[in-house]
């Protein structure tokens, strides 16, 4: 009779149902494993094997095939093993068949029988839910991740032979059932505040204009004026992530293998800041084995690169692409795959080598030195920032006075109160910031009357831009006029939208 159990197995952050099969034939005594699998998969067969002698349980001497289907699809992963060993028990008779049906199994064997965790957890758990499999079985450690699904009902389990006793008693298999359903990790750092950030009162202007839209945001600047102090209190000003959000991050993180296991769902929204020696392939994932990188791990967070200038060319060019589709697609030979990436870029730079330009009774860089070192970021790199700003160096006396200008409480609940518009303008429209409006959409809700239209055409002659700056100014202008309360953009709005787009003009001029 044959067996059948279901798992699944991940693409990017999908899963795919996956239907383990097994069969007991008379025969020379054998184990066959067919349905396209990969090297990890193959090696189920041994871990399969011992676990099930080390865990009491005597298969008759016979022939054994194990089938993972649909055949077309590569199976990869560690999470095979639990499937493969309860569907052999099942063909043997050693459990029950009705109590596999309608549940979903996860799950790494060890020798001695142990049920390990895996990554993907809870993106495997989601795929067995939308195909009606509201049940899954998974690792202890594994519980509370996949207990994110709040349809999902979820039993931890330690071992084979655990799992076994408690799929042949179904009552104490109910009392194995996870207590708590959509634990979330609440944990805030309030350690951070914009109100230590002094005399930096466009800096904080520009971060909650950015915040408010989920804009791109550059800050250049001499070192010390607090330009890293501003990126990194950026998250205390966004809104609380939806638990649609909420699910995508953990996701990703479960995947990457970066969920912690004592946490539930991922609350906070992500910061990212990797070092400016980051690969192309640990920044924007990829490998030989598929993996989110740091792009995808900032989904629906800020993505901070400290000292721009100093990341390599070809590093920093394999953004652009995401930074408009807001996804990361890798090809490989045996199929493709792709990692959302909806981030917010948040950069800080100096403005030359040294950082002192154009303070020339300090910077001694040359103008060649200077032009080389701008040139490591491109046009076309700049033109997918939204807002650029500079950051001026402190004075003494702003320090002295101590005088405390907005704090990240009431900077969060001006932002939230400007989200919370855009999601009430945009419920029809399929997305939620001003960031995101492309094409008729931004010219039904960015619409200008002959003057603000005259003056934003000024602006844009004037300064050369392209029409990808000009779609930035409109976006980030609908932004600012949220912030203020206004349905309509007024001239204020756009004239400030502009401002924005001055900075990389004056530095970058002469490119």
């Amino acid at each position: 009779m044959v067996a059948k159990v279901y798992t699944g197995t991940t693409n990017g952050i999908e899963g795919i149902l996956v239907c383990v099969e097994a069969d007991i034939s008379d025969g020379l005594p054998m184990f066959d494993m067919v349905g396209y699998l990969g090297a990890e998969v193959k090696e189920a067969r041994e871990r399969v094997r011992t676990a099930l002698k080390n865990s009491g349980f005597r298969l008759p001497p016979s022939h054994i095939t194990v089938n993972l289907s649909p055949a077309d699809l590569r199976k990869q992963g560690n999470y095979f093993d639990l499937p493969i060993a309860l569907s052999v028990l099942a063909a043997a008779g050693f459990v029950r068949m009705d109590e596999l049906k309608n549940k979903i199994f996860i799950g790494e064997l060890g020798l001695d029988g142990k049920i390990r965790p895996v990554n993907g957890t809870l993106v495997l758990a989601e795929c067995g839910q939308k195909a009606g499999i509201k049940k899954a079985v998974v690792p202890k450690e594994n519980a509370k991740e996949a207990a994110c699904l709040q349809e999902t009902v979820v039993y931890g389990t330690k071992t084979l032979k655990e799992i076994v006793e408690l799929l042949n008693n179904p009552d104490r298999l109910e009392e194995n059932r996870q207590a708590v359903l959509y634990e979330t990790s609440d944990k805030e750092d309030d350690s951070l505040d914009y109100d230590e950030l002094y005399g930096q009162e466009r800096m904080k202007r520009a971060a909650m204009v950015a915040s408010a839209g989920f804009h791109n945001l550059l800050y250049i600047g001499q070192p010390g004026s607090g330009k890293s102090m501003s990126a990194k209190r950026i998250p205390t000003i966004m809104p609380e992530m939806t638990y649609k959000e909420q699910l995508e991050v953990t996701k990703i993180y479960s995947v990457a293998g970066r969920l912690d296991y004592k946490e539930g769902l991922i609350k906070k929204r992500p910061f990212r800041s990797p070092h400016h020696t980051i690969s192309a392939t640990a920044l924007a994932g990829g490998g030989r084995f598929p993996k989110p990188g740091e792009i995808s791990l900032a989904h629906h967070g800020v993505l901070f690169l400290d000292e721009l200038a100093e990341f390599k060319r070809d590093t920093l060019e394999i953004m652009r692409q995401p930074l408009e589709d807001g996804k990361v697609t890798i090809s490989r030979v045996n199929g493709s795959c792709s990692y959302p990436a909806e981030f917010m870029l948040v950069a800080a730079m100096n403005p030359c080598p040294c950082g002192y330009f154009p303070d020339r009774s300090r910077c001694r860089c040359s103008v060649g030195e200077i032009r080389r070192y701008r040139d490591r970021i491109s046009r076309p790199m700049l033109d997918r920032i939204d807002i650029c700003t500079e950051a001026f160096a402190v004075k003494f006396d702003d320090l002295s006075k101590a005088k405390k200008g907005a704090d990240s409480s009431s900077m969060r609940a001006r932002v939230t109160e400007a989200i919370n518009r855009q999601r009430m303008r945009y419920k029809d429209e399929g997305i939620l910031f001003n960031s995101q409006l492309k094409g008729s959409r931004l010219s039904k809700y960015c619409n200008l009357d002959q003057q603000k239209e005259e003056l934003l055409r000024q602006a844009f002659e004037s300064m050369g831009l392209s029409v990808r700056a000009r779609d930035r100014i409109l976006r980030v202008s609908r932004t600012i006029a949220d912030l203020e309360g206004s349905e309509q953009i007024k001239e204020a709005h756009l004239a400030e939208a502009i401002s924005y787009r001055s900075i990389d003009r004056k530095y970058w001029g002469d490119m």
